[in-house]
């Protein structure tokens, strides 16, 4: 049946950010439903952000669009352009090659949760617009390294 049991999805938390930005994750978590379902061609997964949490760090994709409709309680999306709040029901989209940073921080004091969808491709390269870090996803996996190259 196609129908997903929530509650039989794992709970994922931490990062795979490297020391110390892992650490900016706390109070994130995330139910992949799309591979809960078997989809292979893009990701689905519902994020959950405790008060005070964020959903990543600030950052764009080269080849990977994303989209997201908020599902419950609040957050501030938080982009090139400024902030801008997003309740239940509102969507933001955030097209592949756009060098638009963003990120969600929940600045209320009840839970957020949001559902994001976004390709998935061979190979990708994120962009972080805070910090001098970067990721490529190849067949080896996720290397962060400077934007220049260089290793962290």
């Amino acid at each position: 049946m196609p129908k997903i049991d929530l509650s039989k999805v794992p709970l994922r938390t931490g990062s795979i950010y490297p020391a110390p930005h892992d650490a900016e994750m706390e109070g994130r978590a995330s139910l992949r439903v799309g591979d809960a379902g078997g989809l292979t061609q893009f990701g689905a997964n519902i994020v959950i952000l405790a008060p005070g949490a964020k959903s990543s760090l600030r950052h764009w994709h080269e080849e990977q669009d994303e989209f997201v409709v908020m599902l419950s309680g609040e957050c501030t999306l938080i982009d090139d352009s400024g902030e801008t709040p997003m309740r239940p029901g509102e969507c933001a989209t955030f097209p592949a090659g756009d060098a638009n940073g963003h990120h969600f921080v929940n600045r209320t004091d009840t839970e957020a949760r949001f559902l994001v969808v976004g390709t998935r491709t061979p190979t990708e390269t994120a962009h972080y617009s805070d910090i001098d870090m970067m990721v490529k996803l190849g067949p080896d996996g996720f290397e962060f390294t400077r934007k220049d190259g260089t290793p962290l």
